[in-house]
């Protein structure tokens, strides 16, 4: 019997969909980490990192709900490997942090700012792009292959914590059961442990970011996946730049974005699930932004504020392609496959932020 091969259309416009919710309620309920590690070190808040915690929960727990039911298998992305580039996680997200903390948010927070109406982040999308770009094919790719990521472990198996569980004689299935379920719940009981933060935004934010990120595994690892290609007779992922399973990230689809605007002209390319992600959660966030009637178009008050976005972009652009993922694509994404290179370039992102916001902050009152 022949297998069906669903089109690459319809793989674009569902991840178009899922983005879309994505960009609409990151917009409503304020979703950004670099503005949770802020209000952490600014005001004492840990409101909208408990919503980033719940997202994360939720994506954990949903791809791992995914895998035992035998729709989607992980390791078939780009996350999971047996190579643990560990020095271009943690370089890739120092970099990264500081990047986003100059351009005044993420991949994700830059696309939901355009959709907003603010043109300083349409300069810090360009930049990103076109330094993400130069990372995987251009410039910087020579260093990132030939410093960076040569410094590695190999590991016996794949690098996700089930896996090492799995390494001690448990049956794989049970091994994912017990990480996801134990990391999953234990964030969520943190999550909801203070009671100020149990509001409305805080669990709508987590729990549909969570769930787009899920829905994001279903569509590229489940609909979209071809056991035998009747080309290849390989296994294929219709429509994504990376050839495996993806979900919701922000640094290469921006390349790849600008990558197909530039060459619109070749027939040979498509929108792919990673572009038709970015173009959904810029539509989704300027929904909300025309609904809620705060969309306003917002310009750079000086050159030192746009030298600093553009830093800001070519840091993000370098650091998410390094360290293969963003807030999103690394932050969330990356760790509902509970890789442990997720969880290092999650904690070298969020250090890198902090760092560039103490020394903002430094900058300020010296200046003061």
């Amino acid at each position: 019997m022949e297998e069906t091969i669903v089109s690459a259309s319809t793989i674009a416009w569902l991840a178009f969909a899922v983005s879309t919710v994505f960009g609409f309620v990151a917009n409503r309920t304020n979703f950004c980490t670099m503005g949770a590690v802020s209000d952490i070190i600014n005001m004492g808040d840990w409101s909208r990192m408990r919503m980033w915690v719940v997202a994360i929960a939720v994506a954990i727990l949903g791809t791992a709900a995914l895998q035992l039911a035998g729709l989607i298998d992980v390791t078939r992305s780009i996350y999971t490997g047996s190579k643990l580039t560990w020095l271009s996680h943690i370089v890739g997200g120092l970099a990264f942090g500081v990047g986003m903390t100059l351009a005044s948010g993420c991949g994700s927070k830059t696309l939901i700012r355009i959709g907003g109406g603010n043109l300083k982040s349409l300069v810090v999308f360009v930049f990103l792009a076109i330094s993400a770009y130069m990372t995987l094919r251009g410039l910087f790719a020579v260093w990132r292959v030939n410093v960076l990521d040569t410094v590695a472990a190999e590991l016996p198996h794949t690098q996700d914590i089930p896996a090492f569980i799995a390494a001690a004689g448990i049956e794989p299935a049970s091994a994912l059961a017990i990480a996801a379920g134990l990391i999953g719940i234990i964030l969520l009981l943190w999550a909801v442990a203070d009671r100020d933060a149990r509001t409305v935004d805080v669990w709508l934010g987590g729990v549909i970011v969570g769930a787009t990120v899920v829905a994001g595994w279903y569509v590229s690892g489940h609909i979209g996946y071809v056991a035998e290609h009747p080309e290849t007779l390989e296994e294929a992922f219709i429509a994504t730049n990376s050839g495996r399973a993806e979900s919701l990230t922000f640094v290469g689809p921006l390349a790849f974005t600008l990558e197909l605007l530039m060459f619109w002209s070749d027939t040979s390319r498509i929108v792919t699930f990673g572009i038709a992600s970015v173009l959904g959660v810029i539509t989704g966030s300027a929904l909300y932004a025309v609904l809620s009637k705060s969309f306003r178009l917002e310009g750079f008050r000086d050159a030192p504020d746009l030298a600093r976005h553009m830093i800001g972009g070519i840091l993000m652009g370098f650091g998410g392609v390094t360290a293969l993922g963003c807030t999103i694509g690394q932050g969330i994404t990356g760790l509902s496959t509970l890789a442990v290179g997720s969880f290092i370039t999650t904690a070298a992102i969020i250090t890198g932020c902090a760092i560039a916001m103490k020394i903002q902050y430094w900058l300020l009152m010296r200046e003061a």
